[in-house]
């Protein structure tokens, strides 16, 4: 019986990249080192005024110099203000993208350290930087053309200037696909999600916090077990369902997984479930006869509900760089995907990798971003929110 998992971790080899792709051709002299953080000591407490004792009854009262009024602070509404930016959730993600963070927009703040005009030089760092951050090569290939072009028509001259821009450029790049998952309010029948990926993912997973969600949203959810290969996959996805309320299809092990699919889609329908998600074997991307078995599993659901499945979910594991890239590519010529889930971005320096989805995989959105092992970490990608918690100090 062909193994199901085996993902190997890819990760490009930057000087092979730059040689076929037609980087420019490097001069002498090395990049700066990367400048240590500047220590910013918080404001010193205002000074405590001593109090006056004014007696209003005294006939001859002494002229005390008045104190000026202290200039108004912040009111709490501006305190509240982006309160979710600075601490929070958005404090919780910039914290779980620190690696990512470090390899990638603190690298780039030292490479303008210094510097007094953009040249070819600093834009070739810059490439390097990019490709070393898991960009990928078509994305940096269009930042760096564009900032090429932004360069020569006298735009951008200013190398402190630079950092902002590429931060422009990446939610720009990133934007087209950030598009959340949002389910229908009258449609018939339940709206049908089949999770597909390879062993390790954390796909399973990533259902049962999705059945949460759902379920603190006031929805009816179905899940379907067809993964009837991995022993211990209905177990676990059973432990989810008794978690959060949710009825669990399964089917004996080793059995048809569309025939699960099948009774789990009926199931939803019986039912009136707002949502049916479909779990399935871990499987590599290169393994032809599973990828076909996804295939069935697809048309089995779709005789039953016109356009279902409504969302072909791809989970794949940040931390595996440029082979999460590979993963996506192969998945989408077998099976058609219109979403992404991209794990386990907590433990990696390689969450470049969403820029390098976004700019190959045109037409497929990234729908979630895994940060951490509770619900509330797998969270709605945002472009701008994603950009923002990478290069906001």
């Amino acid at each position: 019986m062909m193994a199901r998992d085996g993902d190997a971790v890819g990760h490009p080899n930057c000087v092979t990249i730059r040689a076929m792709f037609g980087f420019r051709k490097r001069k002498g002299k090395g990049s700066d080192p990367e400048a240590p953080e500047e220590y910013q000591p918080e404001g010193a407490p205002e000074e405590a005024s001593e109090a006056e004792a004014a007696d209003e009854a005294a006939p001859e009262p002494k002229e005390e110099p008045t104190e000026e009024p202290a200039a108004p602070g912040p009111s709490p509404a501006d305190e509240d203000e982006g309160a979710e930016k600075k601490g929070g959730l958005f404090g919780r993600l910039r914290e779980r993208l620190a690696k990512t963070r470090s390899s990638l927009a603190e690298g780039l703040g030292a490479l303008v350290l210094g510097r007094k005009e953009i040249d070819d030089e600093l834009l070739e760092d810059l490439e390097t930087q990019l490709l070393t951050a898991d960009v990928g090569v078509t994305a940096t290939q269009r930042i760096i053309d564009d900032l090429t072009r932004r360069v020569s028509r006298k735009e951008l001259t200013d190398p402190q200037a630079l950092v902002g821009t590429l931060r422009e450029e990446l939610t720009a790049l990133l934007a087209p696909a950030a598009r959340p998952l949002t389910l229908p309010e009258d449609q018939e029948g339940p709206f049908v999600l089949l999770m597909v990926g390879v062993n390790g993912t954390g796909k399973t997973t990533t259902i049962g916090k999705l059945a949460q969600r759902y379920r603190a949203e006031g929805r009816e959810v179905v899940l379907g077990a067809a993964d009837t290969f991995r022993a211990a996959a209905a177990e676990q996805l059973q432990e989810w369902g008794e978690r959060t309320g949710v009825p669990v299809i399964r089917g004996p092990e080793g059995g048809d997984p569309g025939a699960v699919a099948h009774d789990a889609v009926e199931a939803g329908r019986a039912r009136g479930a707002d949502v049916v998600i479909i779990d399935t074997a871990g499987r590599l991307h290169t393994q032809d006869n599973l990828m076909e078995e996804l295939a069935k599993v697809r048309r089995v659901i779709a005789k039953q509900l016109p356009d279902a499945p409504h969302e072909t979910m791809l989970v794949i594991d940040g931390g595996t760089g440029q082979n999460a890239l590979s993963q996506a590519r192969q998945f989408n010529q077998s099976v058609p995907l219109t979403g992404l889930t991209v794990t386990k971005l907590d433990g990696t320096a390689r969450g470049g990798v969403l820029f390098a989805l976004a700019a190959e995989l045109e037409g497929v959105a990234i729908r979630f971003i895994g940060v951490g092992e509770s619900a509330e970490d797998l969270r709605p990608f945002d472009a701008a929110e994603f950009v923002d918690a990478l290069f906001e100090e």
